[in-house]
């Protein structure tokens, strides 16, 4: 029999947050400055559930998080010891369905889950040394703001009032609210903070469009709050932020979103990398300011 792709991670993630911790936090002080998993041989990022199921595989200390599959160690000359188990990751491939019908045929797509299995390159012998190594680390004071950060704040073009008393977004004004800079007790925790507010702010209707409308408490309400933890998450792994929940409460809320739909994670973990892309493509398309 099959198994059943969505259960089985949605169990393994609710696992995790009836243990108290969520899974997209553990892995920062494992990979400091160099968070984001990527493959080893193309450096491209991995994305959606992906990432998560690789920062989870990642609490095991490994020092980067860089994958690759069997073959792929194989190719480049190298090999994954015997013994080792590697983490299963997943890709959404689309299958071209041909209908012959009466009159013509027609052509429709049907997205099919594909399971791989990718190994870190810990667990690899005689790899190259331009595929095992990592980011050189960030050099960060944890005390002042971060001028790259700030940047990509402004690229987005979004209203955001620093100096309030609470850090919110009100979708009817579409502005975002933050405390100060200095009621923080960390960098890390100022930019979790309005990363996770930016996320929210993507979901207006004028940009993805996502509903905002639910009441508090309800599992639409936490699937948002999910998205916009998640959203922060990757972001904060791209500028070497530490990641932290903004309020472990949301994990009891998501324990009964993720036990009452197996794809809700799948789902979060999908609008929260749209949601990221969405802010990079502001930040990408923003003028570059020209020197006088």
């Amino acid at each position: 029999m099959k198994s059943d792709i969505h259960a089985t991670v949605s169990a393994r993630i609710i696992a995790e947050l009836e243990a108290g911790a969520a899974p997209w936090i553990k892995p920062w002080s494992a990979t400091p400055g160099a968070n984001t998993p990527c493959n080893a041989v193309t450096n491209r990022p991995y994305s959606g559930c992906n990432v998560v199921l690789l920062w989870m595989a990642q609490a095991a200390g490994y020092r980067t998080p860089r994958y690759l599959t069997f073959k792929q160690a194989l190719d480049l000359g190298g090999h994954v010891r015997k013994g080792e188990r590697g983490t299963k990751v997943y890709f959404v491939k689309q299958l071209q369905i041909r209908e012959d019908g009466e009159d013509d045929a027609t052509t429709r797509f049907v997205p099919m889950m594909r399971e791989y299995t990718v190994f870190n390159v810990a667990q690899c012998d005689d790899l190259p040394d331009a595929v095992t190594a990592g980011k050189s680390l960030r050099v960060r004071n944890p005390d002042s703001r971060n001028d790259p950060a700030d940047e990509f704040l402004r690229s987005t073009g979004a209203d955001i009032r620093e100096g309030h008393g609470e850090a919110f977004y009100v979708p009817s004004r579409d502005f975002i609210s933050m405390p100060a800079f200095s009621a923080f007790k960390s960098m890390d925790h100022f930019y979790g903070t309005v990363l996770h507010e930016l996320t929210h702010w993507t979901a207006h209707k004028s940009r993805l469009d996502r509903d905002l409308k639910s009441r508090f408490g309800s599992r639409n309400y936490a699937a948002e709050e999910l998205i916009a933890e998640l959203g922060a998450a990757f972001l904060c792994a791209e500028f070497g932020f530490d990641s932290d929940l903004r309020h472990a409460g949301y994990i009891a809320i998501w324990i009964d979103l993720l036990k009452a739909d197996k794809r809700a994670f799948f789902t979060a973990c999908s609008q929260a990398s749209k949601a990221a892309d969405y802010l990079r493509g502001l930040a990408l398309a923003a003028p570059a300011d020209v020197a006088a």
